[in-house]
């Protein structure tokens, strides 16, 4: 990368001087113009020449249009690296021709040089890159930019990565991403699923096997090691691996070699490892489960992906992504109007991202090329109307009322069900605020997210002390460890 060039555009002299310094210390030759028009009739600005463009925030937000169009006018359209604190702007999603590379502010040294090879890998052609940056997890809430910032933080070096999140969060998502950032990206990535083979057969699907060394090997088989070799090998669900497995698995994490099932010949391994569990494996080591080296040889990077109830302003742009998504693949889409939005707003989403592109799926097929409102929608999402959900729990007595209601005493609900008159039990109702939306509702899910959220809420007053929570709900600790396992809640 050594005497390359590098555009700068930036209308402040003060703000470049800092990063032609390091562009130079990097031995790389900067062309610092001031706006687009500058760029334009530079003689110099000959797109084969060099290697990036950069350009911070404001730039983008006054002439981001007018960039791509230029950019793309060019014979070899240039890789655009983007100065910011808040992640990639809006319009890198909608062109997908251009590689997109996000640089965080203030700008690091070690962190520019590994921004400047990925932009030298699309240069050189790289067969795998596709441009922009096809698994950038969706969603510019301040849950998202923590990750988009940790990716974009660990992706140039060979660490380790370990993601956690609940189910349907997009946890493999994530791992295709700090793959496509890497240097290994011209490399395969292969993604193995340890919850779904059998624990006899995992061995020999990572490891490979020899010809005859068990019945029905009836001839050598690579295993997923090898098949990864040079690139990224993901390991979905490792919590649910048998600790047998877990011991091997740490062998070559420490030792970077393996034997095939039924060999004695050692192969080195040059693999770089990312896994992810929506399991809590610091209780599974408590319990036994799990192996407390093996956790500490993976959680060296950890990446936590947030549930989408507690990003629900991320939800506009993943519904837009996923419509999208749709209509390329099967050539339908979707609207949904402002109804329908709502409903699903208040929508708890124990699936998570996964649910959320089932249903879009679901409503592609049903209503193609049809603006969806909320009467489309299954009964489960239109009959959410009387708990709102804002990430961090539940609204669920807003009345002055209703507050008096909370604080009744222990006991107070069985006592009135036992001995009071029925007016007494429907004034109490009314008090506490309980509406039935119309159309009706399934009592069972609305109890259950409403108990969800209070939970969460409980949890968080409470720094996540499990006996204190318990108090504030006023039941015993063993109860709320039975309802976090029910509902797979986490402490």
């Amino acid at each position: 990368m050594a005497d390359a060039k590098v555009i700068v555009i930036e209308p402040a002299d003060s703000e470049a001087a800092e990063l032609l310094t390091l562009l130079r210390f990097l031995d790389l030759e900067p062309l610092h113009v001031h706006d687009l028009e500058e760029l334009r009739q530079s003689r110099h600005a000959d797109s084969e020449q060099y290697l990036a463009v950069i350009v911070g925030k404001d730039s983008v937000s006054a002439v981001g249009a007018a960039l791509v169009t230029q950019l793309r006018s060019m014979p070899q359209p240039l890789p655009i690296i983007y100065l910011s604190t808040d992640g990639l702007p809006k319009i890198a999603e909608t062109c997908g021709d251009l590689p997109w590379f996000h640089l965080e502010l203030p700008v690091k040294q070690r962190r520019l040089s590994a921004v400047l090879n990925q932009a030298q890998n699309v240069r050189n052609g790289h067969p795998t890159q596709p441009g922009t940056h096809r698994f950038r997890p969706s969603g510019s809430s301040r849950a998202m930019r923590d990750v988009h910032r940790l990716i974009e933080q660990v992706a140039p070096f060979d660490t380790n990565v370990l993601i956690l999140g609940e189910s349907g969060t997009g946890k493999e998502m994530v791992a295709r991403h700090v793959h496509e950032l890497s240097g290994r990206v011209g490399q395969p990535f292969v993604p193995v699923n340890c919850g779904a083979i059998p624990a006899d057969l995992l061995e020999s699907e990572l490891f490979g096997h020899e010809k005859g060394a068990f019945t029905g090997a009836l001839s050598t088989r690579v295993g997923r090691f090898e098949f990864a070799e040079g690139g990224t090998l993901f390991l979905d669900e490792i919590g649910d691996m048998s600790l047998q497995m877990q011991v091997k698995l740490l062998r070559v994490l420490q030792e970077r070699s393996f034997e095939r099932v039924g060999s004695n010949r050692t192969i080195r391994c040059n693999v770089r490892i990312i896994a992810a569990t929506h399991r809590d494996l610091e209780a599974a080591i408590a319990g036994g489960r799990f192996r407390e080296d093996l956790y500490y040889r993976l959680n060296v990077f950890p990446v936590q992906m947030p549930p989408l109830r507690a990003r629900l302003e991320d939800l506009p742009v993943l519904i837009e992504h996923l419509t999208q998504r749709h209509k390329q693949i099967a050539g339908r889409q979707i609207r949904l109007d402002k109804e329908a939005m709502q409903c699903l707003s208040r929508n708890p989403w124990p699936g998570n991202v996964r649910e959320l592109a089932n249903l879009l799926e679901r409503l592609a097929i049903l209503f193609p090329d049809q603006t969806v409102t909320a009467a489309d929608l299954p009964e489960r999402y239109r009959n959410q109307g009387a708990t709102a959900w804002f990430g961090d729990g539940v609204v669920l007595m807003p009345s002055r009322d209703g507050e008096k209601f909370a604080s009744a005493s222990p006991g107070f609900l069985e006592e009135l069900l036992q001995h009071g008159e029925e007016e007494e039990i429907a004034a109490t109702a009314e008090l506490a605020g309980f509406e039935l939306p119309r159309g009706g509702m399934d009592l069972k899910d609305h109890l259950s997210a409403i108990e969800i959220g209070l939970i969460r809420k409980a949890l968080e007053e409470a720094d996540g002390t499990v006996a204190e929570a318990a108090r504030l709900l006023r039941m015993r600790r063993t109860t709320l460890v039975e309802k976090l396992r029910k509902y797979r809640l986490s402490a």
